[in-house]
């Protein structure tokens, strides 16, 4: 007996790609719906070699339904999840808006699966942001082994980061730059994002930093330990799919490049490619499609006493968000539901 299970926000892009997983890593689903805001009622999305036709999220009835994908922002996810909870349905939403609150897991399942058994406060887990996603996956295994004290992280996020709009902005922009009269002014991004970067994630907050860069530090602490003190500095730039991380860690004690080399070798859900020459390392646009999080350039700092360099590569769309909360969905179903 498997699950009955909801995509909510089915035509956008974490949407079809949660669709994607569910059939590529064959969640055992008994029945599955997609729906969608009324204005795509009817689109048609896949699911495997099936298709189906999206349903409208106002008015449904989330009652005998198991679990519930939910990746359609945090103003829908207000007024949805809770009724979907109440129903009886697990939320696992991709939003921020029950990221920080207290009754609510912050899950990456290779980094702490145990706090699903919390789901039970409010019926709802939280995704957590894509560009923590990815590093704490990296970081707990080092975590565990030498302790670590002090992150510094820069990011190079993706444009899909934003949505399909802005897919198309940097597309349409970078084709006018070669088509006299074409020029496409930023409507997405305060500044040109084809061939710049921007070094603005979200809104900013009064002591400067934007509210992307706090997401990861309030999370790495909800998620691995809250006594981290981390730093990041979050820059959008022209990839499609795919965010990247310069990560700089500082250990209670001393931990070897090559010890954590072999530590991530062995971690869930890295792959480590290392190699001390011209292309031995991972670029943004190989790991797409990838469920792996991907490490290169590990490297000790000599600037300080106890410290590494890292570089992170990671298919946003996929553990930033839509693989993740498949995975969430496994491990409530393996430690929790037991179905399937």
């Amino acid at each position: 007996m498997g699950y009955r299970v909801v995509v909510a926000g089915a035509t956008g892009n974490v949407g079809r790609e949660m669709l994607n997983i569910l059939a590529e890593r064959q969640f055992p689903v008994d029945e599955i719906v997609a729906l969608a805001s009324r204005r795509s009622l009817g689109t048609e999305v896949s699911f495997g070699d099936k298709t189906l036709k999206t349903k409208d999220l106002e008015g449904f009835d989330f009652t005998g339904w198991d679990i519930a994908l939910f990746a359609i922002g945090s103003d829908a996810t207000k007024k949805y999840a809770p009724i979907a909870a109440k129903s009886g349905c697990v939320v696992i939403d991709n939003s921020s808006l029950y990221r920080y609150d207290a009754d609510v897991p912050l899950v990456v399942p290779e980094v702490n699966p145990e706090a699903v058994d919390g789901y039970t406060k409010k019926n709802i887990i939280a995704n957590p942001n894509c560009s923590t996603a990815q590093m704490v996956v990296a970081l707990k295994p080092l975590h565990d082994r030498a302790k670590i004290k002090r992150v510094v992280v820069s990011t190079y996020q993706s444009v899909s980061g934003s949505g399909k709009d802005a897919i198309d902005e940097l597309w349409n922009q970078t084709k006018g730059m070669y088509v006299p009269g074409q020029e496409v002014e930023p409507k997405v991004y305060p500044k040109q994002i084809a061939f710049n970067v921007i070094p603005h994630i979200d809104v900013f907050l009064d002591d400067g930093s934007t509210k992307e860069e706090w997401k990861m530090v309030a999370e790495t602490k909800k998620i691995i330990d809250k006594s981290i003190k981390l730093t990041a500095t979050c820059v959008r730039v022209p990839v499609f799919v795919g965010h990247s991380e310069a990560i700089n860690i500082e250990f209670e004690e001393f931990l070897d490049e090559d010890e954590a080399r072999d530590i991530l070798r062995e971690a869930p859900g890295i792959m480590v490619i290392d190699k001390r020459e011209d292309g031995g390392y991972i670029t943004p646009i190989e790991c797409v499609g990838d469920y792996a999080t991907y490490i290169s350039r590990i490297r000790q700092d000599s600037t300080i006493e106890n410290g590494l360099n890292i570089w992170c590569v990671s298919d946003n769309l996929r553990k930033g968000a839509a693989l993740n909360a498949v995975q969430i969905a496994e491990t409530l179903g393996n430690r929790c539901l037991k179905k399937g």
